[in-house]
Protein backbone atom coordinates (compact mmCIF):
# COMPACT_ATOMS: atom_id res chain seq x y z
CA UNK A 1 0.00 0.00 0.00
CA UNK A 2 1.78 3.17 -1.16
CA UNK A 3 1.40 6.41 1.11
CA UNK A 4 -1.25 8.31 -0.69
CA UNK A 5 -3.58 5.38 -0.33
CA UNK A 6 -2.42 4.77 3.44
CA UNK A 7 -3.76 8.65 3.94
CA UNK A 8 -6.81 8.12 2.43
CA UNK A 9 -7.76 5.65 5.28
CA UNK A 10 -9.78 6.58 8.15
CA UNK A 11 -8.30 7.59 11.03
CA UNK A 12 -9.65 4.01 12.60
CA UNK A 13 -7.97 2.06 9.83
CA UNK A 14 -4.42 4.07 9.86
CA UNK A 15 -3.96 3.64 13.90
CA UNK A 16 -4.97 0.01 13.44
CA UNK A 17 -2.64 -0.39 10.93
CA UNK A 18 -0.40 1.25 12.62
CA UNK A 19 -0.69 -1.73 15.58
CA UNK A 20 -1.22 -4.71 13.16
CA UNK A 21 2.53 -3.87 12.16
CA UNK A 22 3.74 -2.80 15.82
CA UNK A 23 2.67 -5.94 17.05
CA UNK A 24 3.78 -8.27 14.07
CA UNK A 25 7.58 -6.83 14.51
CA UNK A 26 7.32 -8.06 17.87
CA UNK A 27 6.09 -11.03 17.02
CA UNK A 28 9.04 -11.64 14.85
CA UNK A 29 11.67 -10.51 17.11
CA UNK A 30 9.91 -12.95 20.02
CA UNK A 31 10.51 -15.45 17.57
CA UNK A 32 14.01 -14.64 16.41
CA UNK A 33 14.99 -13.85 19.88
CA UNK A 34 13.41 -17.86 21.17
CA UNK A 35 15.16 -19.40 18.12
CA UNK A 36 18.01 -17.92 19.14
CA UNK A 37 18.15 -18.67 22.83
CA UNK A 38 17.30 -22.78 21.86
CA UNK A 39 19.96 -23.30 19.38
CA UNK A 40 22.64 -21.38 21.03
CA UNK A 41 24.27 -22.81 24.45
CA UNK A 42 26.30 -20.08 25.42
CA UNK A 43 26.45 -20.03 29.25
CA UNK A 44 29.05 -16.83 29.13
CA UNK A 45 25.71 -15.14 26.89
CA UNK A 46 23.22 -15.92 29.46
CA UNK A 47 23.31 -12.54 31.20
CA UNK A 48 23.09 -10.47 27.69
CA UNK A 49 20.40 -13.16 26.72
CA UNK A 50 18.36 -11.78 29.95
CA UNK A 51 18.56 -8.37 29.02
CA UNK A 52 17.41 -8.40 25.88
CA UNK A 53 14.24 -10.72 27.00
CA UNK A 54 13.56 -7.96 29.48
CA UNK A 55 13.97 -5.25 27.34
CA UNK A 56 11.33 -7.45 24.79
CA UNK A 57 8.86 -7.62 27.27
CA UNK A 58 8.98 -4.13 28.19
CA UNK A 59 8.47 -3.60 24.64
CA UNK A 60 5.58 -5.93 24.83
CA UNK A 61 4.17 -4.45 27.72
CA UNK A 62 4.27 -0.15 26.33
CA UNK A 63 2.83 -1.61 23.40
CA UNK A 64 -0.41 -3.53 24.86
CA UNK A 65 -0.49 -0.35 27.14
CA UNK A 66 -0.59 2.19 24.21
CA UNK A 67 -3.57 -0.39 22.00
CA UNK A 68 -5.61 -0.41 25.20
CA UNK A 69 -5.44 3.41 25.67
CA UNK A 70 -6.75 3.75 21.91
CA UNK A 71 -8.77 1.07 21.94
CA UNK A 72 -11.01 2.23 25.49
CA UNK A 73 -10.66 5.46 24.55
CA UNK A 74 -9.82 9.12 26.25
CA UNK A 75 -10.67 7.38 29.67
CA UNK A 76 -9.14 4.22 29.28
CA UNK A 77 -5.82 6.18 27.99
CA UNK A 78 -6.14 8.57 31.50
CA UNK A 79 -6.40 5.57 33.89
CA UNK A 80 -3.48 3.40 32.09
CA UNK A 81 -1.43 6.12 32.53
CA UNK A 82 -2.95 7.29 35.50
CA UNK A 83 -1.99 3.88 36.73
CA UNK A 84 1.19 3.99 35.47
CA UNK A 85 2.28 7.46 37.19
CA UNK A 86 1.07 6.12 40.39
CA UNK A 87 3.57 2.74 39.96
CA UNK A 88 6.37 4.50 39.19
CA UNK A 89 6.04 7.87 41.82
CA UNK A 90 5.45 4.77 44.32
CA UNK A 91 9.15 3.36 42.96
CA UNK A 92 10.92 7.05 43.48
CA UNK A 93 9.00 7.89 46.92
CA UNK A 94 10.68 3.92 48.09
CA UNK A 95 13.65 5.69 47.71
CA UNK A 96 13.19 8.93 49.06
CA UNK A 97 13.95 10.20 52.82
CA UNK A 98 10.92 11.31 54.47
CA UNK A 99 9.28 11.00 57.87
CA UNK A 100 6.28 10.77 59.56
CA UNK A 101 5.36 14.74 58.66
CA UNK A 102 5.29 14.34 55.24
CA UNK A 103 2.48 11.58 55.62
CA UNK A 104 -0.16 14.35 54.37
CA UNK A 105 2.22 15.04 51.32
CA UNK A 106 2.71 12.01 50.37
CA UNK A 107 -1.24 10.88 50.87
CA UNK A 108 -1.77 14.43 48.56
CA UNK A 109 0.45 13.18 45.95
CA UNK A 110 -0.90 10.17 45.62
CA UNK A 111 -4.58 10.30 46.25
CA UNK A 112 -5.35 13.77 45.53
CA UNK A 113 -2.52 15.38 42.92
CA UNK A 114 -2.04 12.34 40.50
CA UNK A 115 -5.70 11.70 40.32
CA UNK A 116 -6.55 15.30 39.59
CA UNK A 117 -3.76 15.84 37.26
CA UNK A 118 -4.95 12.92 35.03
CA UNK A 119 -8.28 14.36 35.52
CA UNK A 120 -7.63 17.35 33.56
CA UNK A 121 -6.00 15.88 30.95
CA UNK A 122 -9.48 13.75 30.36
CA UNK A 123 -11.28 16.96 30.20
CA UNK A 124 -8.70 18.55 27.75
CA UNK A 125 -8.16 21.92 29.68
CA UNK A 126 -4.59 21.74 28.83
CA UNK A 127 -4.28 25.11 29.74
CA UNK A 128 -4.68 24.41 33.83
CA UNK A 129 -3.05 21.28 33.16
CA UNK A 130 0.30 22.60 32.11
CA UNK A 131 0.31 24.81 35.49
CA UNK A 132 -1.69 23.07 38.43
CA UNK A 133 1.39 20.93 39.71
CA UNK A 134 4.21 23.29 38.70
CA UNK A 135 2.40 26.28 40.36
CA UNK A 136 -0.35 24.94 42.55
CA UNK A 137 0.93 21.35 44.16
CA UNK A 138 4.16 22.97 44.32
CA UNK A 139 3.21 25.85 46.59
CA UNK A 140 0.23 23.77 48.61
CA UNK A 141 2.87 20.54 49.68
CA UNK A 142 5.26 22.22 52.03
CA UNK A 143 2.45 23.51 53.89
CA UNK A 144 1.16 20.53 54.57
CA UNK A 145 4.79 19.13 55.21
CA UNK A 146 5.11 21.90 57.85
CA UNK A 147 1.87 21.33 59.35
CA UNK A 148 3.28 18.10 60.64
CA UNK A 149 5.96 20.25 62.41
CA UNK A 150 9.23 18.71 61.88
CA UNK A 151 11.79 20.44 60.19
CA UNK A 152 14.39 18.31 60.38
CA UNK A 153 15.75 18.27 56.45
CA UNK A 154 12.59 20.11 55.51
CA UNK A 155 13.79 21.38 52.38
CA UNK A 156 15.56 17.86 50.99
CA UNK A 157 12.48 16.53 51.92
CA UNK A 158 10.16 18.13 50.17
CA UNK A 159 12.40 18.83 47.13
CA UNK A 160 12.32 15.07 46.91
CA UNK A 161 8.85 14.50 47.14
CA UNK A 162 8.38 17.29 44.55
CA UNK A 163 10.49 16.35 42.03
CA UNK A 164 9.10 12.82 42.21
CA UNK A 165 5.30 14.75 41.37
CA UNK A 166 7.11 16.95 38.38
CA UNK A 167 8.76 13.51 36.95
CA UNK A 168 5.87 10.71 37.68
CA UNK A 169 3.34 12.47 37.54
CA UNK A 170 3.40 15.39 35.41
CA UNK A 171 5.96 14.64 33.03
CA UNK A 172 3.88 11.11 32.29
CA UNK A 173 0.69 12.73 31.91
CA UNK A 174 1.85 14.47 28.59
CA UNK A 175 1.47 10.92 26.94
CA UNK A 176 -1.61 10.25 27.18
CA UNK A 177 -2.79 14.02 26.67
CA UNK A 178 -1.02 13.27 22.72
CA UNK A 179 -3.90 11.18 22.52
CA UNK A 180 -6.26 14.29 23.53
CA UNK A 181 -4.93 16.92 21.25
CA UNK A 182 -6.57 18.31 19.01
CA UNK A 183 -4.92 19.38 15.92
CA UNK A 184 -6.27 20.85 12.22
CA UNK A 185 -6.79 18.01 10.29
CA UNK A 186 -5.60 15.87 12.68
CA UNK A 187 -8.60 14.75 14.30
CA UNK A 188 -8.40 11.07 15.79
CA UNK A 189 -5.31 10.29 15.33
CA UNK A 190 -3.25 11.18 18.52
CA UNK A 191 -2.07 7.32 18.75
CA UNK A 192 0.04 8.39 15.69
CA UNK A 193 1.73 10.93 17.96
CA UNK A 194 2.51 9.06 20.62
CA UNK A 195 4.02 6.45 18.68
CA UNK A 196 5.97 8.55 16.97
CA UNK A 197 7.30 9.59 20.75
CA UNK A 198 7.86 6.28 22.15
CA UNK A 199 9.90 5.12 19.01
CA UNK A 200 12.46 8.34 18.53
CA UNK A 201 13.06 8.36 21.96
CA UNK A 202 13.84 4.72 22.14
CA UNK A 203 15.65 5.26 19.18
CA UNK A 204 18.14 7.79 20.72
CA UNK A 205 18.64 5.54 23.37
CA UNK A 206 19.73 2.67 21.68
CA UNK A 207 21.52 4.64 19.29
CA UNK A 208 23.59 6.07 22.10
CA UNK A 209 24.05 3.08 23.73
CA UNK A 210 25.79 1.32 20.55
CA UNK A 211 28.09 4.96 20.23
CA UNK A 212 29.17 5.06 23.65
CA UNK A 213 30.76 0.87 23.23
CA UNK A 214 31.96 1.77 19.54
CA UNK A 215 33.18 5.34 20.71
CA UNK A 216 36.54 5.43 22.84
CA UNK A 217 35.52 8.90 23.80
CA UNK A 218 36.26 10.45 27.59
CA UNK A 219 33.49 10.06 29.78
CA UNK A 220 31.83 13.60 30.26
CA UNK A 221 29.98 12.65 33.41
CA UNK A 222 32.44 9.52 34.85
CA UNK A 223 30.70 9.61 38.71
CA UNK A 224 27.41 9.21 37.11
CA UNK A 225 27.13 7.27 34.14
CA UNK A 226 30.91 6.24 32.16
CA UNK A 227 28.72 5.51 28.97
CA UNK A 228 27.77 9.38 28.52
CA UNK A 229 29.77 11.50 26.29
CA UNK A 230 28.78 13.95 23.62
CA UNK A 231 29.73 12.66 20.46
CA UNK A 232 27.66 9.51 21.78
CA UNK A 233 24.97 11.53 22.74
CA UNK A 234 24.62 14.08 19.20
CA UNK A 235 24.72 10.48 17.84
CA UNK A 236 21.85 9.57 19.32
CA UNK A 237 20.07 12.92 18.28
CA UNK A 238 21.00 12.25 15.08
CA UNK A 239 19.65 8.53 15.01
CA UNK A 240 15.83 10.24 16.83
CA UNK A 241 15.78 12.87 13.85
CA UNK A 242 16.44 10.50 11.35
CA UNK A 243 13.97 8.02 12.34
CA UNK A 244 11.92 11.28 13.15
CA UNK A 245 12.05 12.07 9.70
CA UNK A 246 11.02 8.14 8.33
CA UNK A 247 8.32 8.80 10.32
CA UNK A 248 6.91 12.03 9.12
CA UNK A 249 3.61 9.97 7.83
CA UNK A 250 2.58 9.85 11.15
CA UNK A 251 2.76 13.68 11.96
CA UNK A 252 0.80 15.96 10.50
CA UNK A 253 4.12 18.01 9.20
CA UNK A 254 6.58 17.35 6.86
CA UNK A 255 9.70 15.26 7.08
CA UNK A 256 11.85 18.03 7.89
CA UNK A 257 9.82 19.10 10.41
CA UNK A 258 9.35 15.75 11.84
CA UNK A 259 13.05 15.11 12.30
CA UNK A 260 13.40 17.95 14.12
CA UNK A 261 10.69 16.76 16.50
CA UNK A 262 12.11 13.12 16.48
CA UNK A 263 15.73 15.21 17.27
CA UNK A 264 13.92 17.07 20.38
CA UNK A 265 11.95 14.13 21.60
CA UNK A 266 15.01 11.84 21.36
CA UNK A 267 17.50 14.61 23.23
CA UNK A 268 15.08 15.42 26.05
CA UNK A 269 14.69 11.77 27.17
CA UNK A 270 18.26 10.86 26.92
CA UNK A 271 19.41 13.90 28.91
CA UNK A 272 16.31 13.02 31.55
CA UNK A 273 18.21 9.50 31.71
CA UNK A 274 21.46 10.71 32.54
CA UNK A 275 19.36 13.15 35.51
CA UNK A 276 17.35 10.07 36.69
CA UNK A 277 21.11 7.85 36.70
CA UNK A 278 22.40 10.95 38.48
CA UNK A 279 19.45 10.82 41.18
CA UNK A 280 19.95 6.63 41.62
CA UNK A 281 23.41 7.22 42.22
CA UNK A 282 22.38 9.67 44.77
CA UNK A 283 19.86 7.10 46.33
CA UNK A 284 22.99 4.26 46.22
CA UNK A 285 20.81 1.69 43.90
CA UNK A 286 21.45 0.68 40.67
CA UNK A 287 17.53 0.96 39.67
CA UNK A 288 14.47 2.04 40.52
CA UNK A 289 12.16 -0.54 42.66
CA UNK A 290 15.79 -2.48 43.49
CA UNK A 291 14.05 -5.34 42.49
CA UNK A 292 11.55 -6.32 39.31
CA UNK A 293 8.81 -4.61 39.16
CA UNK A 294 5.06 -5.51 37.47
CA UNK A 295 7.39 -4.67 33.79
CA UNK A 296 9.04 -7.72 34.66
CA UNK A 297 12.04 -5.25 34.24
CA UNK A 298 14.40 -3.77 36.68
CA UNK A 299 12.22 -0.84 37.99
CA UNK A 300 9.42 0.57 36.00
CA UNK A 301 10.80 3.91 36.46
CA UNK A 302 13.90 2.98 34.75
CA UNK A 303 11.70 2.26 31.51
CA UNK A 304 9.72 5.37 31.29
CA UNK A 305 12.66 7.84 32.88
CA UNK A 306 13.23 9.10 29.88
CA UNK A 307 9.96 9.19 28.55
CA UNK A 308 8.93 11.55 31.53
CA UNK A 309 11.34 13.85 30.50
CA UNK A 310 10.58 13.66 26.71
CA UNK A 311 6.90 13.88 26.84
CA UNK A 312 6.35 17.39 28.26
CA UNK A 313 8.99 18.82 25.84
CA UNK A 314 7.39 16.45 22.72
CA UNK A 315 3.63 17.91 23.45
CA UNK A 316 4.75 21.45 24.00
CA UNK A 317 6.52 21.78 20.97
CA UNK A 318 3.44 20.14 18.75
CA UNK A 319 0.93 22.24 20.52
CA UNK A 320 2.71 25.63 20.40
CA UNK A 321 5.18 25.34 17.30
CA UNK A 322 4.76 22.28 15.14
Amino acid sequence: MDLSRLRQLGSNEQVALLFAALFGLLLLATAALALRAFVRDDSEGQPREQRLWRDLRAVWLGALLFWVSWVSGPVGATLAFGLLSFFALREFITLAHTRRADHRSLIGAFFVVLPLQYVIVGLQRFDLFSVFIPVYVFAALPVLSALGGDPARFLERNAKIQWGIMVCVFGLSHAPALLLLDLPRWAGRGAFLLFFLVVTTAAAQIVQELASRRLRSRPTVRQIDRSFSWRAWGLGLLGAALVGGLLFWTTPVKPLTAAVMGALAGGSGTLGDLVMRALKKDAGVRWWGNRSSVTGAVGLLDRVAPLCFAAPVFFHSVRWYF
